[in-house]
């Protein structure tokens, strides 16, 4: 039995499932999840001592590589000034206007410590600023496991949701709008219906829960003309794309698209932590205000702000602001899903592919997907058994056809070339 079995075995016995966050199970592909012991640059080593390149990043927030010095140092002199105080810290304010300077439509952020936590608190200060309780959300957006959030879209365009998990109650939902993504008519249809009850409409810029499908421009455009003229905000959930895609995050590159464009709240998270448990949710101050204790908006968290957190990501965020940063990672991941496309076309099997920033995604299928139901059509079990080839050649992707992949500063192109190579014999 290797060490991942054992440590496996054991782990079941007193976690569910062995796990603490399910898609580690590797229910979805089967087989024994890695257990890991070490994080070192691109790569992951596991309890039997296997390297891996790694493409999960922590689901997003290593955009440096694991141990990048810079951050290993900020952390270490953190720890040692305390762990944890519950009162404010300069270093809370260092990094929030970090934040506000690369996010010209935030004046304010509130710090706290899981992308859950980030939009559970914007969706409630969106029902608090606009005195409104209906909200929007799309089939195959993740904004966390909030009540309200776990449900899936009903049988007509604008019908209100269902929940997905046991223990939420169907009233929980009552309030919350589910409509396909990228579906300019249903959401025509949802403000036509219910347009004056909408404290917001939140949305994944690229959604990167149902694999990486992007929002279209038209769509984009569409939903900020209607939130506007509605009174409806606009929440951006950018917890995964936030410093990921780019510098100016996800926003930044529809406002390039769309002249004008900003979202009324944004939610942040991943890289801002730089791998600690952090995140953020922000807006003008005029909607901050709302917020306690200086409005009737309660949000709270003991952990908030958490001295060693905002040092990771403090030093994060100073390493990827340098020059030709983006640059590169970009073109090292256009070249990884370049390569990948080519490999697939070689081999004859269906395959599309789509980039931003250091976020990527791949399908097996001929087009890129839309929307979460033509997500659903890519072939489950030719992934699987794709994901497992992958593996055994020391190349670590999602363990779930649902999920992006991540590339960090520390991948080499012999990284992206050794990649490839198992690709080609994985596809064969």
């Amino acid at each position: 039995m290797s060490q991942n079995d054992s440590l496996f075995e054991r782990a079941q016995r007193v976690i569910p499932g062995g796990v603490n966050s399910p898609v580690r199970a590797f229910r979805a592909v089967g087989g024994t999840p890695r257990f890991i012991a070490r994080g070192e640059g691109a790569y992951m080593v596991d309890a039997d001592g296997k390297r891996y390149i790694d493409y999960i990043g922590s689901w997003g927030p290593m955009i440096l590589g694991h141990g990048h010095p810079a951050v290993i140092e900020a952390v270490q002199r953190a720890v040692t000034e305390g762990l944890s105080f519950g009162a404010p810290t300069e270093r809370e304010i260092e990094l929030a206007e970090e934040i506000l300077q690369l996010v010209p439509s935030c004046e304010q952020v509130r710090l706290v410590s899981s992308g859950t936590e980030a939009t559970m608190s914007a969706i409630r200060l969106a029902r608090g600023a606009t005195g409104r309780n209906t909200f929007i959300k799309f089939e195959g957006c993740y904004h966390g496991h909030t009540d309200a959030l776990l449900v899936k879209a009903g049988s007509g365009l604008a019908t209100f949701g269902h929940p997905t998990s046991a223990g939420v109650p169907e009233a929980t939902a009552q309030h919350t709008l589910v409509l396909e993504y990228n579906n300019v008519e249903a959401l025509e249809e949802a403000f036509a219906l219910y347009g004056p009850e909408l404290a917001c409409v939140i949305v994944e810029p690229i959604a990167g829960n149902m694999n990486f499908v992007r929002a279209s421009v038209p769509f984009m455009t569409r939903l900020r003309e209607l939130c506007t003229a509605s009174g409806a905000l606009l929440v951006l959930d950018e917890v995964m794309t936030g410093f990921r895609v780019g510098l100016r995050s996800a926003q930044g590159h529809y406002a390039d698209l769309i002249p004008g464009f900003k979202p009324d709240i944004s939610v942040f998270g991943k890289v801002i932590g730089g791998g600690m448990p952090l995140a953020a949710f922000g807006a003008s101050r005029d909607i901050m205000k709302h917020l306690a204790p200086l409005g009737g908006v309660y949000q709270a968290g003991t952990l908030s702000g958490n001295p060693v957190a905002t040092a990771c990501g403090l030093a994060t965020l100073r390493e990827i602001r340098k020059p030709g940063f983006f640059e590169a990672l970009s073109a090292r991941t256009r070249r990884l899903v370049e390569g990948l496309s080519a490999v697939a076309r070689e081999q004859g099997v269906p395959f599309s592919a789509d980039s931003q920033g250091g976020m990527f995604g791949f399908f097996l299928l001929p087009e890129l997907p839309q929307n979460y139901t033509e997500v659903m059509r890519t072939d489950k079990e030719r992934f699987n058994r794709f994901f497992h080839a992958m593996l055994d050649a020391g190349v670590y992707l999602a363990p779930a056809l649902y999920e992006a992949g991540f590339v960090s500063a520390a991948h080499t192109d012999a990284d992206i070339d050794a990649t490839l190579a198992a690709a080609r014999t994985a596809l064969r």
